[in-house]
């Protein structure tokens, strides 16, 4: 029995020794005993162009269009145009029936006729009233010689003048009558040029050149017509030569955007061809979609705040589409769907990193350094109020298998790069993925190796 304790006593103690010494040559071939590793992504701070871009889509339609509205209402009993023809300015498009603005006119003109034969009558008036007054004046002074001489009594002197009186007022008023038939005629000569009016309105011409690219009512429809405001649409005409995209851009990027901005327009009717076109920024809208009044901003608080921005189609860019045509239609048609990318700056060969690469961290201690110092009485409320932590720009860059961090400056960014002012230098090599571990999760310390390529790619 003593042998066999022995024996074990014996096993035991070589499988000791053998777990000690693999221990020991585990620990130093780097197996047991090493922190972790985090597999990230390199990339390397370098020179780059970079073009910063604002995206947005919106729909093509012409710099200038017209909507032809009658002021007039009644029946549309000639249409010499169609949709898509061309017009020149005073070209004859349609006319609404006239019959009643006719009999208008004709009901006007005899009133001012029947006014100016009213102010001849108030005329022959003033002359009688003028004859009269001669009559009666010499009856006064003769009555008034009577009366002194006592040939006629008190009261027929009286009766004599107050006839004279009589007849001066009446030429006052029969010169009121002349007055009154003059303004009489002027206002139905007033009513007559409106009534002329109305009746030449039944006949619309074009007002500009270009080529109806809407026509919304046909031959025997009715519309409506008033001079106060907008009656029926009858057409619109434009200008397909002139074509801009209407874009709405957010609040967020709007202040990048100005004037004479470049941009790349990509029509989705040319998509399959892979056409891309050139354009211009010509208006900028200074006040929010939506936003026009008091009623729209309250009802526009919680929506996306956007801004109409309009870019100019430059016809050099799509010559050899208008001279495939050859004058059979226009290449752009309103209403298309386009997408743009205004190009709102471009720095060459600045320094740049990946846009994943950049992040941000709270720095609390200088939230701290940067905080008010309470009073005694404020302590309390000081006390329950945390400080604002402050938020930097770092990027992590790999040095001897750690990441390190750092701050950094950044300017303009593209879709892929993102310009760093300060806090770098050619050649550094950052960390740029993955993007969780970049943003989030990792520490400056933590120790680094590359990723798999093949992990990058799941």
């Amino acid at each position: 029995m003593k042998k066999k304790s022995n024996r074990v006593w014996w096993v035991l103690a070589a499988l000791a020794v053998i777990l000690i010494v693999g221990l020991v040559a585990a620990k130093q071939a780097g197996l047991i005993g090493k922190p972790p590793m985090t597999e990230v992504d390199f990339a390397v701070a370098q020179r780059t162009d970079i073009v910063e871009r604002v995206s947005a889509s919106g729909r093509v339609q012409p710099e200038v269009e017209v909507k032809i509205s009658p002021d007039v209402s009644g029946e549309i009993i000639a249409m010499y145009v169609k949709e898509g023809d061309p017009v020149k300015a005073g070209q004859l498009l349609c006319r609404i029936r006239p019959d009643n603005y006719e009999s208008f006119s004709a009901r006007a003109q005899a009133t001012v006729n029947q006014s100016k034969a009213q102010l001849e009558q108030s005329k022959a008036g003033v002359l009688q009233a003028e004859a009269r007054l001669i009559r009666t004046k010499a009856d006064y002074e003769r009555s008034r010689k009577l009366l002194a001489d006592k040939v006629i009594s008190q009261a027929d002197f009286e009766t004599v003048e107050a006839n004279y009186n009589v007849a001066k007022q009446d030429i006052e008023a029969q010169k009121a009558n002349v007055r009154a038939a003059q303004f009489s005629i002027q206002s139905a000569e007033a009513s007559f040029r409106d009534a002329k009016e109305n009746l030449r309105k039944t006949t619309i011409y074009s007002p500009v050149n270009g080529t109806v690219s809407k026509l919304n009512v046909e031959q025997g429809e009715r519309v409506v017509g008033t001079s106060q405001m907008a009656g029926t649409e009858i057409m619109r005409l434009a200008n397909l030569n002139n074509m801009e995209v209407r874009v709405n851009v957010n609040e967020n990027d709007i202040v990048r955007v100005t004037l004479g901005d470049t941009a790349d327009i990509e029509v989705d009717s040319y998509t399959t061809a892979g056409r891309k076109f050139k354009g211009i920024v010509t208006e900028v809208a200074n006040t929010a979609n939506g936003l026009t009044s008091a009623a729209g901003a309250a009802s526009s608080a919680d929506a996306v705040t956007e801004f109409e921005v309009k870019i100019k189609i430059l016809n050099s860019s799509y010559t050899d589409l208008s001279a495939k045509l050859g004058g059979r239609g226009f290449p752009f048609k309103p209403g298309m769907t386009a997408s743009v990318e205004i190009i709102t700056d471009r720095r060459p060969a600045v320094l740049s990193v990946p846009i994943a690469a950049v992040t941000t961290r709270a720095d609390s201690t200088q939230a701290q350094k940067d905080a008010p110092k309470a009073d005694n009485n404020a302590a309390s409320d000081q006390a329950a109020a945390a400080p604002k932590k402050a938020i930097r720009e770092i990027v992590f860059v790999a040095e001897k298998g750690k990441a390190v961090q750092r701050e950094v400056k950044t300017g303009i960014s593209d879709f892929e790069n993102i310009q760093i002012v300060s806090g770098l230098k050619p050649g550094d090599q950052v960390i740029s993925g993955p993007f969780l571990m970049v943003s989030q999760k990792l520490k400056a310390g933590d120790l680094i190796t590359k990723r798999d390529p093949n992990k990058k790619k799941e």
